[in-house]
């Protein structure tokens, strides 16, 4: 048996409605500007010729719905965005359409918290966003439903701040859909049961403080809720 020089970080896993099983959580991608309007309220615009990525680090990012978490260090400007969660449930490579809409497992509502200023450094000086979305704490899951027979169209996605909407929209608004962003992912990485994928913010986004609480959710998933702590 191995022997490790101290005990490794546990594996985080979330509830699946209608089974005992967790799905265990081994990568996270996230999904960079996947709404047209809240591309334009970030300065930017939709790249039509491919979507693109980001990456969050499971262990520590991954909290539960439903949880407090203190108010991170290193920002003055923490914001919330909204997303529908996509989990992976079969081995894909170079997968076609057809491939990787077979491969969804289940959907769930998350929130890509962000430190956005630190975000906004990266941006200024051509740096990576590692400070500004691999936050400890930034992807909140909720429960998974399971895709089988779970159609996406017309479903609204909203969030809402001390009880005051901030968010909403459709999922109908996604430039790519979860078929085809595992598509084009699965041409760069051997995507695996484990992988999750956050698929991008509507317009909306904002900063939140200490003591605020945060509520969200997609018709017909389990809700999503964070309330934030005092400063560590």
């Amino acid at each position: 048996m191995t022997q490790y020089l101290f005990t490794p970080a546990p594996v985080r896993s979330l509830k699946v409605l209608g089974q005992a099983a967790e799905y265990p959580v081994s990568r996270i991608f996230c999904v960079g500007r996947n709404y047209e309007a809240h591309a334009a309220e970030m300065g930017g615009t939709v790249d039509r010729e491919a979507p693109w990525y980001f990456t969050k680090s499971a262990v520590s990012a991954v909290c539960l719905s439903g949880e407090t978490r203190p108010y991170p260090p290193g920002t003055s400007d923490f914001h919330y965005e909204m997303e529908l969660v996509v989990a992976v449930g079969d081995a894909v490579f170079k997968a076609d359409l057809a491939q990787a809409e077979a491969a969804i497992f289940a959907y769930g509502c998350g929130l890509d918290m962000t430190r956005r200023d630190r975000q906004q450094d990266g941006k200024d000086n051509r740096r990576p966003w590692d400070l500004g979305k691999d936050v400890e704490g930034s992807a909140v899951l909720t429960t998974l439903t399971p895709a089988a027979g779970f159609a996406l169209a017309g479903r609204r996605i909203h969030l809402e701040v001390n009880g005051t909407t901030r968010q909403d929209a459709t999922l109908d608004d996604m430039v790519w859909s979860p078929a085809e962003v595992i598509s084009h992912l699965s041409h760069y990485y051997h995507l695996q049961p484990g992988d999750i994928i956050l698929t991008g913010t509507p317009a909306g986004v904002g900063p939140v403080v200490a003591g605020d609480a945060i509520t969200g959710g997609i018709d017909g998933l389990e809700p999503i809720s964070l309330t934030l702590g005092a400063a560590e």
